[in-house]
């Protein structure tokens, strides 16, 4: 979480060098967050780039990136963990997503065959549950919720990388 100091120092202590760009930060307001000092400036979302210190008071690190909430959401889904399994998912592995969850690539499998979908497949999601095209609830007259998925579209499944 960036926290807003005064950089003027009781007693004569040495200036701050920032965790960003490694200058002297001689400005009158810095930032410390992750245990480091950072000019206004430098501390950056790694994906938007958005000034974090403008954009509110929280951030969020993993994987040696330093994320704005929107997109550690949009990377890690709300609490950094496979949908499926519960588990922690590392910054650098690709997942998968469906309605704004984010699942490992072996966990993103149809409830009713468990066999793994794969970017380009299609697939049917009912109440949480993910099904391939076979297998949706209801037979053919189910509704698809995700179609043929093309690429960069809301709620499509495709896999994503660490960088932005």
């Amino acid at each position: 979480m960036p926290a807003m100091v005064n950089s003027q120092l009781p007693g004569g202590s040495p200036p701050r060098a920032c965790a960003g760009c490694g200058g002297r930060i001689a400005d009158r307001f810095l930032l410390f967050s992750m245990d480091r000092y950072w000019h206004t400036r430098c501390l950056k979302c790694s994906c938007c780039q958005a000034q974090l210190g403008k954009i509110g008071s929280t951030c969020y690190s993993k994987g040696g990136m330093v994320l704005c909430r929107d997109d550690y959401i949009r990377l890690f889904g709300h609490s950094g963990a496979c949908s499926a399994c519960g588990q922690s998912i590392p910054a650098n592995e690709m997942v998968m997503r469906a309605q704004g969850n984010v699942y490992h690539l072996q966990c993103f499998t149809c409830a009713t065959c468990r066999n793994r979908l794969v970017p380009g497949d299609r697939f049917h999601y009912v109440n949480g549950t993910i099904f391939c095209e076979h297998d949706r609830p209801g037979g053919g007259s189910g509704t698809l919720l995700s179609g043929h998925l093309p690429p960069l579209q809301g709620n499509t499944v495709l896999p994503d990388q660490k960088v932005c």
